[in-house]
């Protein structure tokens, strides 16, 4: 068995460990084509390639790192794309996430604040082909208003809440999936689906652990974040870094 088909095999038995999590058996097989597709190797930096197909997070740099690849097919699948979506992707990092959707939709619009990570991640996938994927260096917090309303929304580091400005660039019926909870304590991955008028309904998934989401809006932080902190402090950690 090759290091892409053990992966691949990591991710189907990880899915059957939490199917009562995630409420279902499989996931799509256009998200698992996606996987098998994208070389993960080519996101990784040369020193840990070694390890690009074992089924866990590994650093990139810059203090971030790579999601775990069951997380990646995951939240993708989450997603519930179709091959004519525009989909923004918050927290580019390597470009691993953004080149998996790719695969799915029709454009990928990227942003990462950091900017090294935002111009390597931007040759990175050019290098590689992902010609309907675009990076932009900038706070994701707010989003990306030029090309919205979005068919989905994809945040792969940790809010302390739903961001509003994201909701707002979701078109009805659109789904946004978020890690949400504090800084390195328990978080939450959710589903949130925009319905008519502008009212959301969330569900909740599985604990998982990502860096947190940086930027302007750490200098408001809310009375809602201290009530987040003590709700999943007391639920269970599935762990995970992206």
């Amino acid at each position: 068995m090759n290091d892409l088909q053990r992966m691949l095999n990591d991710i189907e038995m990880e899915v059957h460990l939490t199917r009562h999590l995630i409420g279902k058996n499989s996931l799509d097989d256009r998200v698992m084509a996606a996987m098998k597709k994208v070389p993960r190797h080519d996101f990784l930096p040369q020193d840990l390639r070694y390890c690009a197909y074992d089924n866990g997070p590994a650093p990139i740099g810059s203090g971030q790192t790579i999601s775990q690849p069951y997380i990646v097919a995951l939240m993708s699948d989450l997603l519930n794309t179709r091959p004519a979506d525009i989909i923004l992707e918050i927290g580019t990092g390597s470009g691993y996430q953004a080149a998996i959707l790719s695969q799915l939709v029709e454009q990928v619009y990227s942003l990462e604040i950091i900017e090294d990570l935002a111009t390597a991640a931007r040759k990175r996938l050019d290098k590689l082909g992902y010609k309907n994927v675009k990076v932009r260096n900038a706070d994701g917090y707010d989003g990306w208003r030029e090309h919205a309303p979005y068919d989905g929304v994809i945040v792969t580091a940790a809010a302390p809440h739903i961001p509003q400005p994201l909701i707002d660039q979701l078109r009805t019926g659109a789904r946004l999936v978020i890690p949400v909870g504090l800084p390195y304590s328990y978080q939450e991955l959710m589903v949130v689906e925009k319905k008519a008028h502008g009212e959301i309904e969330t569900q909740k998934i599985l604990g998982v652990s990502f860096v947190p989401l940086t930027g302007g809006h750490e200098t408001k932080i809310s009375h809602e974040e201290t009530i987040l902190n003590t709700e999943f402090n007391t639920q269970a950690r599935h762990q995970n870094h992206d």
